[in-house]
């Protein structure tokens, strides 16, 4: 049994292996649906907080693969505070197939796989959203049809998805610069983690204050919010902070000419990011976002067949 957790869990070789059958889902949905390859398997989904991506695209994925899915929210689970995470977790191990958890702190999340006899999934956590990037990466791979050799920039804060961004990158070959105020860089320990994937893939990963530093090259052009949710007595602070981060046309100039812009949504438009790019000929936003449903599906039957 495995649980897909964080990406440095998992070799290259695995991933790129969920890449492809995400791809094959896709195809297949389109073609006439997926075949009932979790007919009867039910997934438990826990969310401390509120979602649009992660909670549909799980629901509706394990519908297309066969199976079900139950939402549980804060209101059914005091996760840690009305019930132990162990407890909660003991319960569902003898009602469930699968577990997916969108939480606050990554220790919750880790500490459900701790305890769990069925696999589990990290739906988000403070420190990591890998469910995202495999979204990321397989709308690359339909934009250029490689992944080796491009150069993603990441405009913003060293958050959880940047950091699973460095992560992705390292496993699939893409170059990375970041560019981040200081004081908002991707966390050490994200870091050490991925130097050994680094080493192995022979990437170029850059750490820089402006964005246009990062910008110069690049494939892709990546943001994400400024304020993510826990973070909302910041606000004021943090816009101060990035309000030179925007990913605009100026910026985009910069980049190589079929550059494409992405964001993991929601978006914040005209702070982090302008409309002109949302809703422009270069953004790839929304297919990555569509993409969730079928990088989703590709974990499920991974680790739930």
């Amino acid at each position: 049994m495995r649980h897909f957790l964080q990406l440095e869990d998992w070799s290259s070789e695995e991933l790129q292996a969920m890449l492809d059958l995400a791809i094959e889902l896709k195809r297949e949905h389109f073609a006439g649906g997926n075949k009932p390859i979790l007919k009867g398997k039910i997934l438990a989904m826990i969310f401390q907080k509120p979602s649009l991506r992660t909670r549909v695209s799980f629901d509706v994925g394990m519908q297309h693969l066969g199976g079900s899915a139950i939402y549980l929210g804060p209101s059914e689970i005091g996760l840690g505070k009305r019930e132990s995470i162990a407890d909660v977790t003991r319960v569902l191990n003898g009602m469930v197939h699968g577990i997916m958890a969108r939480v606050f702190g990554h220790d919750d999340v880790l500490e459900i796989a701790k305890w769990s006899s069925v696999p589990v999934i990290n739906g988000l956590s403070d420190e990591r959203h890998p469910c995202q990037v495999m979204a990321d990466v397989m709308a690359i791979k339909e934009q250029f049809g490689r992944t080796q050799g491009l150069k993603l920039a990441y405009i913003g804060d060293g958050n959880n998805v940047a950091s699973s961004l460095l992560l992705m990158c390292a496993h699939f070959g893409l170059d990375y610069a970041i560019a981040a105020p200081k004081g908002y860089e991707i966390p050490q320990k994200i870091k050490d983690a991925a130097a050994p994937m680094m080493r192995r893939s022979e990437i170029d990963f850059t750490e820089v204050i402006a964005p246009e530093d990062a910008a110069r090259g690049a494939d892709i052009l990546y943001t994400d919010t400024w304020i993510s949710m826990g973070q909302e007595e910041e606000a004021a602070e943090r816009i101060g902070v990035f309000s030179g981060y925007q990913v605009n046309a100026d910026l985009l100039a910069l980049a190589n000419p079929d550059a494409v812009v992405m964001h993991d949504l929601p978006a914040y438009r005209g702070k982090e990011i302008t409309d002109e790019m949302m809703d422009g000929p270069r953004s790839i936003v929304f297919n990555q976002a569509h993409n969730r449903l079928h990088a989703q599906k590709a974990i499920l039957a991974t680790l739930m067949k």
